[in-house]
Formats: structure tokens, sequence, C-alpha cells
């Protein structure tokens, strides 16, 4: 269930991009599917690491003890090697989960907003508020993506093609341009949440 690939375009200028899937439990299985369809030509500059975990206990990535785990050493080490301009966390949910994970009280119950339906059950979110203001910057671009883990082939087709949107924008200005043009009401709502959370930390 591991993999990892590396793009790299040009001469070292433009984004720096890090894309992990599977970060705990079996999820891994799904978002391995995701990654294999990325391919060189969806990234214009910079580059792009892709990395797949391998199958680990399931914790919580807003738990902190999540961060002292195998996995969650090896996602640090990752952040701090590649020093990311855009990381993206790749996820999979049970589909029984999905009312929890978009619940508007999500905030008041566990301290994060709710995730955000882009559509056919692709949700996407903020990652965890432990690496996203300890590891990053206001300007860098951080996302968690999830799909259900046994996803329909609209689903897979909606969460490959937003990596593309990701691998493809080349500044936080192109994304959220790009994204808008899409999904302008869920970009709007992200912002709201992000701000909720994170005061003047942009969403994307």
């Amino acid at each position: 269930m591991g993999f990892f690939k590396l793009i790299h375009k040009g001469n070292g200028e433009g984004l720096k991009r890090l894309f992990i899937g599977g970060v705990h439990g079996k999820e891994g299985l799904t978002t391995i599917k995701a990654l294999k369809e990325i391919t060189e030509k969806d990234v214009p500059d910079g580059c792009l690491v892709m990395y797949n975990c391998d199958e680990s206990k399931y914790i919580s990535t807003l738990n902190p003890l999540y961060y002292q785990s195998e996995a969650g050493k090896a996602v640090l080490y990752l952040i701090d090697h590649y020093k990311p301009d855009m990381y993206i966390e790749l996820h999979c949910y049970k589909r029984e989960n999905f009312d929890s994970l978009t619940d508007l009280d999500r905030k008041k119950k566990i301290g994060v907003p709710p995730l955000i339906e882009l559509e056919e059950g692709v949700l996407i979110g903020s990652i965890s508020p432990r690496i996203r203001t300890t590891r990053f910057t206001k300007k860098d671009i951080c996302i968690t993506l999830e799909i259900p883990c046994s996803p329909s082939p609209e689903s897979m087709e909606v969460y490959v093609n937003f990596l593309k949107v990701l691998a493809g924008a080349q500044s936080r200005e192109d994304l959220e341009r790009k994204a808008t043009e899409i999904y302008l009401e869920q970009v709007e709502t992200s912002k709201r949440y992000a701000h909720i959370i994170f005061g003047d930390y942009p969403p994307f």
C-alpha cells in the first residue's frame, strides 16, 4: 500500500507540493488509487511529492498522540524535509460518519469546523490545527480532502479532478481562482470556517 513519487519540473522555481494519503488506519487502500492518477502533465512547474502511508493503527490527527506514533512521525518528517508551500492530506471516511464530519456544531463538539461537501460525498476542510499553526506559515496552502472509503466512480472522479486542480495551481491566488470557478459556495464557506479557527489564516 506504500507509494512514493516525485515529479519535478523546471529549474526549481514554482510551488513545492506535498500530497500524503492514508495517514491513519486503512485509508491508504483508497487514497493510493487517487494518487496514482496524478501524472507529470498535471504539474506545470515546481515539484510534487506524493506519499501514501502503509496501514497503521487509527489515531485521529486531532489527537496529540497521533504525532507521537510511527505514522505521525513519518508525516512530520516529510513536512520538515520537503518544506512544502502546498500540503494536502488525503483521507477516506466511512459513509456512516458523513453527518458527524459535516455537522454544523462540529466546532462546538470537537473544536474544529465541519468539513464541506464539494459533491458526490467528497469533503474538504483544513488539516489539523496542531500542524497548521506550527509547521506552516499563513501563506502556505493546507487542505484535507476526504472521500468515502468505498467510493463510487463518480466520487473518485471528483476527488481526482480536484487533486489535479491542486497539483496544477501555481500560487494561492491561482488556486483560489480555479476553485472558485468550480465551487464558489464551498470556497466562501471554507473562508469563513478558516477564519473561525485560524483567525487571519486563509483556507487556500
